[in-house]
Parts: C-alpha cells; sequence; structure tokens
C-alpha cells in the first residue's frame, strides 16, 4: 500500500514526501499578486505570460498559481487559454498547476482543461456546508487536491481558535462524509497583514502559526499553506524589507509545520544573512514581542523600514571583494580554490564570451584553477572538503558551457575534448556503500579524469560490459563489508578470463594492501591490481598507471612489493601457532555463575520505537568518525584546534552543523528501530533464545565463533556464549536495527544533479552519524528502561562515546562474529524489514546503507575482541551447527580462514 503523501503532477510527478521541508508555489501568475502580469493579462500579451510562469518555475517554484480574478477580464476564458497555453510548454507544464480563483466556474472550467493532477484554491464553508461538499465532491471526480480556506458562514477566522475550529470542522466533513484523501488536503488558515498600526493586526502572525501546530498535530496528514505576501501589505513598495518579513514569518511557520506556501520564488531572503537589526524587528512583529528598545513592535519596524527603502539591502555582502577586480581568469581560479560557486555563472560566460570555444575555457582557466587546488592538495596545503567544494565549482561551470558544447558538437560532429583518462567505478555487487567511492570520484574528476559511476551493487558482468563498451582506462571498485572482498576477487578472475589489461583499483573500509597482495593480485595477472588507501592517494596512482613513461616501471614496483607483502604475510601466518578447536573450548573464558541472575526485562519479544527526535539524536553523534570520512585525522574536539588540520576541520563542522539544522528542522530523515529481547542461555558455542521464560520452547540458535589462536598468560579463548549464563541460569540476549531512514538516497541524488557533490557527500555522511547516533540511545535506553539493569546510569553523551557502560552490542559480520549469515536470523526474530523498512542484500548488507545492527548482551563482565583466524575444525564443526555445507560455509568466513579451503587449492 502507497504511503500517504501528497502526490501531484504536471508532465512529471510531484510527490510532497518528508524530505521536502517546503514547497514554493510561485505566485506571480496571479492577477491579484502581480501589476505586471495582470497588465499582461489585460493586454492579452500571453506570450509574455507565459515567461512570468517559466520565471517562477526556473527560481524554483514547484507548484504555479494561476489566478485570473480581475473585473476588467473574462476570468474563466482567461484561465482557459493561459492554461492550455502552458500545456503546449514542456518546461513550465512539468510542475502541478494550482488553479486559483474566487468563482467557482472558473475553478470547474479550469479543471476541465490542466494536465495532470491540479491543486483546486479554494473551497471554503462560506456558503455553507452543503456548497462545500458538493464542491469538494466535484474535487475529488476531477481527481485534484484542494486547498480548504478557514472561512465559514460566520466569516474569515482570524484568531488561532476559530481557525482551529473551523480546520477541524471541515476535515471531519471531508475525510469522514465525503471520503476525501486527508493527504489531498491543504488547510489555509489565513495569513493576514501585521504591523499596520491597529492592535487587533498584531498577533496575526502568532495566530496563524499556532493554528499550523495545532493542525499538523490533530489532523493527520493534512497540510498547511498560506500567501505569504499578504502579510506585509503594510511595507507595500519596500521589497527588502517585505523579504526580510516573509523569510521570518516563513521561518517560524515551517517549524510549527506550514509545509506549503504561494511565494515569489525568486524573491525570498535567506533567514541567517539578513541584517540582524533588521532581522530582530521582524521577529518582533512576526512574533508580536516587545521590542528590547522599548515601544511597540510596529513602531520599531516603521523606523527601522526606512533605512532599507529601495536599498535591496536585505542579504548580507562578500566581505572582501577585492578579487572581483582580477582577470576573469584568475577571478575562476580564486573561485575555484575557495569554493566559491556565488559569481561562476557570470564568470563562465564572460570566459566563454572571450575564448574562441567554450571547450577552451575547460581546458584553459577551469583545468589551471582546478590544477592549482591539485597542487595545493598534494602539498597538504588544501584538505579533502575543501577540494570537494571546488568539484562544486568546476562542476556548476561545466554544466554551463555543456549546452555550447552540444551544439558546437551537433554542428561538427565529434567531441574533442581531451580527459586525463576514462575511470569506471561501482560498488561491488551485494554492497550499498558509497561515500568513499563517491569521494574518489570528485577527486579524480577534479583532475580531468572523466569518472563513469556504476553506483552500488554491480555485479562483475555488468562492470566488465560497461568497460569495454566505453573503452576505459581503469576500473576502480570499492565495498565495505566483507563479503565484499570474495565479490572483488570474483571480479578480478573474471577480468582475467575475458583478457582484461586495464588496471584495477581496490578501495574500500575492509579492503587492505595485503588482502589485494595475497588474494586479488594473484587472480588478476594481465593486468595489474593496486590497492588504493583513500582519496588523496587515487590521482597518483591513475596518473602513474596511464603514465607512458611511468607505467612500466610504477606496475613492476607494484607487484615486486605486493609479492613481498604476500610472502612476508604468509610467514607471520605459519608462525602463529594455533589451538585445535577442542583445546580452544577447554581454554573458554570461565565467568562465575554462582550468583547472577540477570534482571527480568520490562518486556520479552520485540517493540518498534518511532519516536526519534532528530535534535536529540544529533546530541550522541560521534563526531570523530565524521572527520574520518573526510579523510581528516584527529579526535574531536581537539581537531577543531589542529596546528595545521583546524581551520579545515572547523569550516567543515560549520557545514555539518548547518546542515544538520536543516535535516532537523525539516525532518529530512524518518528515523526507525526495532528492538528485541528474549530469554537466552549459552549451549557450547551456540546461544539458545526462547520463547518464553519457561525456556522449554526454542526460539532461535545464535551461532558465535571462537577465537583459536595461542594465547599467552592464562588468557582466554572466547567466543560470545562465554558471556552468556548456562542454561539452569536466568538470562537474556537482545537484538537491534536501527536506520536513519531510506530519504538520504533521494536527499542526496538531489544535490549531485545539482552538481552539489559537497553537499550530497555531506548527507550521507550525516545520515551514517545519525544512524550510529540512534544506536548508542537505543542501547542506553535497553540498559536503563528496557531491560533496566542499569537503571541508574547517568552518564553524558559525549561520555557514551567511551563505552563505559556494562555490557556489549556485538554484529554479525565485525571481529567478535565475523559471519554475515547470522543477520538473517537476527531480522527474522525482530522482522526488521517489516518494522524499519531496512532490509538485506544478497551479500548481507543493509539498505539504507545508514543502518546498524546487532546484538545486546548485559553482562558487566563482556567485552568486545576479534576472533581472528579460526582452523578448519572449527569451520567443519560450525558448518554442521549451522545446518550449511561446509563450502557454503567457507565461502562466507573466508577472510577469517587460516586454511585455504580444498576448492579453492585445486
Amino acid at each position: 500500500m502507497l504511503e500517504r503523501q501528497l502526490r501531484l503532477s504536471g508532465l512529471e510527478p510531484f510527490v510532497l514526501t518528508p524530505d521536502i521541508p517546503f514547497v514554493n508555489v510561485g505566485e506571480r501568475t496571479n492577477v491579484t499578486g502581480s501589476a505586471r502580469f495582470r497588465k499582461l493579462i489585460t493586454n492579452r500579451d500571453y506570450a509574455a505570460a507565459l515567461e512570468v510562469a517559466r520565471d517562477q518555475v526556473e527560481n524554483g517554484a514547484q507548484i504555479i498559481d494561476v489566478n485570473m480574478d480581475e473585473g476588467l477580464i473574462d476570468s474563466r476564458a482567461a484561465m482557459v487559454e493561459f492554461l492550455n497555453l502552458v500545456a503546449a510548454e514542456p518546461d513550465i507544464a512539468r510542475v502541478p498547476v494550482m488553479i486559483d480563483s474566487s468563482k467557482w466556474e472558473v475553478i470547474e472550467a479550469g479543471l476541465q482543461c490542466v494536465q495532470g493532477k491540479p491543486v483546486v484554491n479554494s473551497i471554503s464553508m462560506k456558503e455553507g456546508e452543503e456548497q462545500f461538499r458538493h464542491q469538494a465532491r466535484l474535487c475529488l471526480a476531477y481527481g485534484a487536491a484542494v486547498v480548504v480556506m478557514a472561512f465559514d458562514e460566520q466569516g474569515q477566522a482570524d484568531t488561532a481558535a476559530r481557525k482551529i475550529q473551523i480546520c477541524e470542522r471541515a476535515y471531519r466533513i471531508l475525510v469522514d462524509e465525503v471520503g476525501f484523501p486527508p493527504e489531498d488536503i491543504i488547510f489555509d488558515p489565513n495569513v493576514f497583514a501585521i504591523a499596520t498600526g491597529i492592535e487587533e493586526h498584531d498577533n496575526y502572525g502568532v495566530d496563524f502559526i499556532e493554528a499550523t501546530r495545532w493542525i499538523r498535530q490533530n489532523l493527520p496528514h493534512a497540510h498547511v499553506s498560506g500567501g505569504v505576501s499578504n502579510l506585509s501589505f503594510s511595507f507595500r513598495g519596500n521589497e527588502p524589507v517585505r523579504e526580510a518579513m516573509h523569510a521570518v514569518f516563513l521561518y517560524h511557520a515551517i517549524q510549527a509545520g506550514m509545509d506549503m506556501g504561494i511565494v515569489n520564488a525568486g524573491q525570498l531572503a535567506v533567514y541567517d544573512q539578513i541584517d540582524p537589526e533588521l532581522r530582530e524587528a521582524c521577529e518582533d512583529v512576526v512574533l508580536n514581542r516587545q521590542p528590547k528598545g522599548g515601544g511597540t513592535a510596529t513602531e520599531r519596524m516603521l523606523e527601522i523600514a526606512e533605512r532599507y527603502r529601495g536599498d535591496g539591502g536585505v542579504q548580507k555582502r562578500e566581505k572582501d571583494l577585492s578579487w572581483r577586480e582580477l582577470s576573469v581568469e584568475k577571478r575562476l581560479e580564486h573561485a575555484l580554490v575557495n569554493g566559491i560557486t556565488e559569481y561562476i555563472e557570470a564568470d563562465t560566460e564572460e570566459a566563454r564570451q572571450q575564448a574562441e570555444r567554450p571547450l577552451h575555457v575547460i581546458e584553459g582557466p577551469l583545468m589551471a584553477g582546478m590544477n592549482v587546488v591539485g597542487d595545493l592538495f598534494g602539498a597538504g596545503k588544501m584538505f579533502l572538503p575543501q577540494v570537494v567544494k571546488s568539484a562544486r565549482v568546476m562542476k556548476k561551470a561545466v554544466a554551463i558551457l555543456l549546452p555550447f558544447m552540444e551544439e558546437e558538437k551537433r554542428l561538427n560532429g565529434g567531441d574533442d575534448r581531451e580527459t586525463a583518462g576514462k575511470v569506471l567505478m561501482a560498488t561491488v555487487k551485494g554492497d550499498v556503500h558509497d561515500i568513499g567511492k563517491n569521494i574518489v570520484g570528485v577527486v579524480l574528476a577534479c583532475n580531468n579524469y572523466e569518472v563513469i559511476d556504476l553506483g552500488v551493487m554491480v555485479p562483475a558482468q555488468k562492470i566488465l560490459e560497461v568497460a569495454r563498451e566505453q573503452k576505459v582506462d581503469v576500473i576502480g571498485l570499492s565495498g565495505l563489508i566483507t563479503p565484499s572482498l570474495d565479490e572483488m576477487i570474483n571480479v578480478a578472475s573474471e577480468m582475467e578470463r575475458e583478457g582484461f589489461q586495464v588496471p584495477l583499483l581496490i578501495g574500500g573500509a575492509t579492503t587492505s594492501k595485503i588482502h589485494t597482495a595475497v588474494k586479488i593480485a594473484p587472480r588478476y595477472e594481465k593486468g595489474p591490481a593496486v590497492y588504493v588507501t583513500d582519496a588523496s592517494r587515487a590521482v597518483g596512482v591513475v596518473s602513474s598507471l596511464l603514465s607512458p613513461a611511468q607505467q612500466a616501471a610504477y606496475v613492476d614496483g607494484i607487484r615486486a612489493e605486493y609479492a613481498q607483502v604476500a610472502e612476508k604475510h604468509e610467514r607471520s601466518e605459519a608462525a602463529k601457532q594455533r589451538l585445535p578447536l577442542q583445546a580452544a573450548r577447554d581454554n573458554a573464558l570461565k565467568l562465575d555463575w554462582s550468583n547472577f541472575a540477570a534482571p527480568t526485562p520490562g518486556f520479552t519479544g520485540t517493540r518498534v520505537i518511532e519516536d526519534w527526535d532528530l535534535a536529540q539524536i544529533a546530541r550522541y553523534i560521534d563526531w570523530t568518525p565524521f572527520f574520518q570520512t573526510w579523510e581528516l585525522k584527529g579526535v574531536y574536539p581537539r581537531i577543531l584546534d589542529d596546528e595545521k588540520q583546524g581551520e579545515v576541520a572547523r569550516n567543515l563542522f560549520r557545514d555539518a552543523q548547518e546542515m544538520l539544522e536543516r535535516i532537523v528542522e525539516g525532518k529530512w530523515f524518518r528515523p526507525r528501530a526495532v528492538v528485541g529481547l528474549w530469554p537466552a542461555n549459552a549451549v557450547g558455542d551456540d546461544i539458545r533464545l526462547f520463547t518464553g521464560e519457561d525456556r522449554t520452547e526454542e526460539l532461535a540458535m545464535l551461532h558465535t565463533l571462537r577465537q583459536q589462536v595461542t594465547k599467552r598468560g592464562g588468557r582466554p579463548n572466547v567466543a560470545l556464549s562465554d558471556f552468556v549464563a548456562p542454561e539452569g541460569r536466568r538470562d537474556y540476549v537482545g537484538g537491534f536495527v536501527v536506520t536513519a531512514g531510506s530519504e538520504e538516497q533521494e536527499i542526496s541524488l538531489r544535490y549531485e544533479r545539482a552538481n552539489d557533490d559537497y553537499a550530497a557527500i555531506m548527507v550521507k555522511a550525516l545520515a551514517d552519524r545519525i544512524a550510529e547516533a540512534m544506536a548508542e540511545m537505543l542501547h542506553e535506553r535497553v540498559r536503563k528502561e528496557f531491560w533496566g539493569y542499569a537503571p541508574d546510569e547517568a552518564y553524558t553523551p559525549a561520555e557514551l562515546i567511551a563505552e563505559p557502560y556494562d555490557g556489549i552490542r556485538p554484529a554479525p559480520g565485525y571481529p567478535a562474529q565475523p559471519d554475515h549469515t547470522e543477520k538473517p536470523t537476527l531480522f527474522r526474530l525482530l522482522d526488521a524489514e517489516a518494522a524499519t523498512g531496512v532490509r538485506l542484500t544478497e551479500s548481507m548488507a543493509m539498505w539504507p546503507g545508514s543502518s546498524v545492527s546487532g546484538l545486546y548482551i548485559g553482562h558487566p563482565d563482556a567485552y568486545y575482541f576479534g576472533v581472528a583466524k579460526i582452523e578448519e575444525d572449527q569451520a567443519r564443526d560450525y558448518a554442521a551447527r549451522k545446518g550449511m555445507t561446509l563450502e557454503e560455509t567457507e565461502r562466507w568466513l573466508a577472510p577469517v580462514l587460516n586454511y585455504v579451503p580444498r576448492d579453492a587449492a585445486a
């Protein structure tokens, strides 16, 4: 069943998902709101009127409001003619239309000729309930969403109480009697002018905001819109002040739940960039506050407003614009090095006008600027976040030039742009993680490499087919989970079998030089397989591999180095003594269970957790891994004061905080979690879960692996089952899955389409941090509330990072239990996919990637460890316990086997 969301369409569908914080409804195609549009329609200059609509769409309007209510024109005929003309303009008609009129015959005429699913603006109860029902049923029959005005037989609602009473009454009629989908209802609680000098008007802004908050909390799935320009009617002619008032009003109304608004999409000030004095005055009138300096809010606003009349002074100015006096080549270089996009369109166009061909702008000043970026990056004078910002500028400039290049290509045939090489990149089959891959792609693109990114979960055959079709110079594979290591071996083997010779790059969190040397390189002898540590090394590696002067010596050097690495690894492994499985079990950890009885949890079974507050989650974020994602090494908060990286880290942290604030305020993500607690006991190396406290009926068996390396000093050979009480003692084990939500995928993709890789990567990095923070929060709640074995625990979020608490949350696929095939058991127990939307890929990766799963073990002496390498006797025993074939077990445990399986040896 489809989720209840407002779904509209022009030529293209528009779905109001939670990751869209606010929908701009363009107001300039409204004769009552735009003098210019009224004049054009009155004079029947429809060609120019269409340009007004086009400007609205280009400036970000996601819906266009069309209103023809003018006494001197035939409103019905004008509506029909204009909408028919819009239908013939795909760049306008792609967005939905809001048919706006106070006359029902005009609305119905518009409904009969508009494409897609529109919005009717508006219906109300001003003529009584029967007329309201009749119009609502017609809207339903036409398949339109509706704007419902807070207007009844007594007139327009002005106070919060009246707005709420009317909207609730209308909602009940529409939903309970007419059968109108609640997600297609948009309430307009009436935006009235404030700061008029009339005291009764002073609270109109607050009334709208409070009514909005109530509607969103009490009328499920309904939306809230409003005509924002009405608010500032007292200041007509003073556009800077009006823009500021609209920005401040929207800031507070959106927080309260307003998710649509009729606004001039091209004239909205940025809240944070409004002059602080003006912003405070706007806050005072919008929120009906007493100004700090005395007097009324309206008096203070009138005093300040005069200073802004006609000067456009709402936005902050760039402090140092001296670089704007430089040549266009130097201006482009400055913009690239400093990540400034504000002037890139004008400067790129100026450079194009001066160049013989648009291609020369890319190969000339833009690449020269990126070479400066590359030199600074290579010298350690720029860091990865700055380079990604530079890439954003470069992409925007190239996007500006692309239409001119396409036209030239069409006329001349062929594309003669020279690149440094063509690199295909992919996250391998079964794996969903791509932040690192995307960063490498950005850095390579900055250095004039053409990057073909196939995305995530890409099977070997597709990688090779595209590589052959596109005649790529390099193939790069990425993966995070351990099964990806095996898939990389498979890709290398297929490349060898099909006769490829192009270099193969290996990267990702679980990859290593040792694994590449020992497992991948021997499978791909026709071409070099090279491990790439991080993005900062990628350019140097690719450059050396593709340089005719360096390639042979570089490849010979890599192969010689990897031969030494493999030999050293083999000697190291041979020197390690390992115990037979039984001897390892005899040396198991032996806890004293005689006086142990785990507290009984508040519930057993599963519970879905949906009451997540993004602002609260943000308090639990561990920021150190965030900086590591961007290849900044150091511990937060000390990294902010690092002598070399401090300034970059501070700027990155500021950008992260700004985006996190938008995520929180806009509710971009919808976090979900499921947690389970079950009676449990250890049975040898495994953990048996029971259906009830009598512990007679088995629910599931969790299988664990035991360390086999020889220990010194009496240290035990540990398995996770050692931390769970044996049969006859009361104990429990928990499990969980948390996810920040799948929304990050679409939000990130939207930024990528806008050529903003910096923001795209930032969204993914923050989604990962949010998921990890959720795991920390949920574990705390389990300890203190759900299981309750540490009810008095009082650690701060910062203190929790060091894990000072009792108990652990180990996860399948990680060092304490490296077998990913334990995840399906956990997901089945939790019914995780239904509860959270998280699913497992064929390689047992979790999708969406910003998800975390694991077990809860509560014993105070439990700790994290690594199983490390195991011998064949344990692999056979483990396969028998799980009911799997030895070959299947060996495939999943390949990274930890200390022997070569017979089929592999053959």
